[in-house]
C-alpha cells in the first residue's frame, strides 16, 4: 500500500469516530465522501441530510439522484470525481450548518483536500461557496464563474436540492456544467468526461 492511501485510510477511520461537535449526538453515522480520491475535481456540499445520514454517502436522496443525472449531461459519473460535504454529520432538520458546526468539521474537509490535490473544486450550493470559495459569495450571480483560490480553481453551481425546488435555474445550471466540462478537457488528464 502507499503512503497516500495509508493516510486516506487513517484519515477516514478518524473522521468516523468524530465527536467534534454536537452533530455527532444526534447523526446516525458519519458521512465521510464517495469517488475516486485520485480524482481531479472535488464537488463539495454543504451536509448530508436524512438518505445520506442512514446510508453513509453524500447525495443519494432525490438530490442525489439530480447531481447523477446532471454530471450525465456533460458525460460524468460519480466514480470518476469525488464528492463531500463541508460537515460530515447530518444538521437536525437538515438545516444549514451552523459555524461552530463548519469549523468543526473544516480540518476533515482540508485533509482530504490535501490528499486528493484536485485541479478543480465545484461547491454545491451557496453553503458551500460562502465556506470555501469567499464569505460574500453571491450564489444567483456568481454561480457557474472560475475563481482562483489557493492554488485551486474553483466555482460553484446551484445546490441540486434548491433545482428540485426550483427547476426555473435549471438551464443556467446545465450551461454551468459545460464551462465545467471544457474546463476539465482542458485541465485534466485522469477525469475527463466520457
Amino acid at each position: 500500500m502507499t503512503e497516500t492511501h495509508d493516510r486516506w485510510e487513517a484519515l477516514k477511520a478518524a473522521c468516523l469516530a468524530c465527536d467534534r461537535c454536537a452533530l455527532a449526538s444526534t447523526r446516525t453515522q458519519v458521512v465521510f465522501g464517495v469517488g475516486d480520491p485520485k480524482s481531479e475535481v472535488l464537488f463539495i456540499g454543504e451536509g448530508p441530510g436524512q438518505e445520506e445520514d442512514l446510508r453513509g454517502e453524500p447525495f443519494v436522496g432525490r438530490a442525489g439522484r439530480l447531481l447523477d443525472v446532471m454530471l450525465a449531461s456533460v458525460g460524468l459519473r460519480r466514480s470518476r470525481l469525488y464528492i463531500a460535504n463541508i460537515v460530515k454529520c447530518r444538521p437536525p432538520g437538515n438545516r444549514d450548518p451552523l459555524n461552530m458546526e463548519q469549523e468543526a468539521c473544516m480540518p476533515w474537509l482540508r485533509e482530504q483536500t490535501k490528499l486528493i490535490r484536485p485541479k478543480i473544486i465545484v461547491c454545491l450550493g451557496r453553503v458551500a461557496a460562502m465556506k470555501i470559495i469567499k464569505p460574500d459569495f453571491k450564489i444567483t450571480s456568481e454561480h457557474g464563474q472560475w475563481i482562483e483560490k489557493g492554488g485551486y480553481l474553483m466555482m460553484a453551481l446551484y445546490h441540486p436540492a434548491f433545482l428540485l425546488r426550483d427547476p426555473r435555474h435549471k438551464p443556467a445550471t446545465f450551461e454551468d456544467l459545460k464551462r465545467l466540462e471544457n474546463k476539465m478537457r482542458e485541465l485534466c488528464e485522469y477525469t475527463l468526461p466520457d
